[in-house]
């Protein structure tokens, strides 16, 4: 069983957009690609915003990352900071 739930997660990574705009995550597969995203990221030698993630595969802890919204998604219309530069 996937902990934390697809459900779950959606919602913690929604609790921070602001309310009158619409979620930044609406679908399972919006947070499937978000995490692969973050995963690869692990993978590449960025290192992971939680403690404790050591002999954690990548993957469990871009789903930890996102679920404790150390991660934020930014959605097709909001520029990055990389972009701004």
């Amino acid at each position: 069983m996937l902990h934390p739930s697809y459900t779950d997660l959606i919602n913690a990574v929604n609790s921070g957009a602001e309310s009158e705009n619409e979620p930044v995550v609406q679908s399972r597969y919006s947070i499937v690609i978000a995490t692969a995203k973050r995963a690869r990221q692990l993978i590449g030698g960025e290192e992971p915003m939680i403690g404790g993630s050591y002999g954690k595969k990548p993957l469990s802890v871009a789903v930890e990352e996102l679920y404790e919204q150390r991660v934020k998604i930014l959605s097709e219309e909001e520029p990055s900071s990389k972009e701004e530069e």
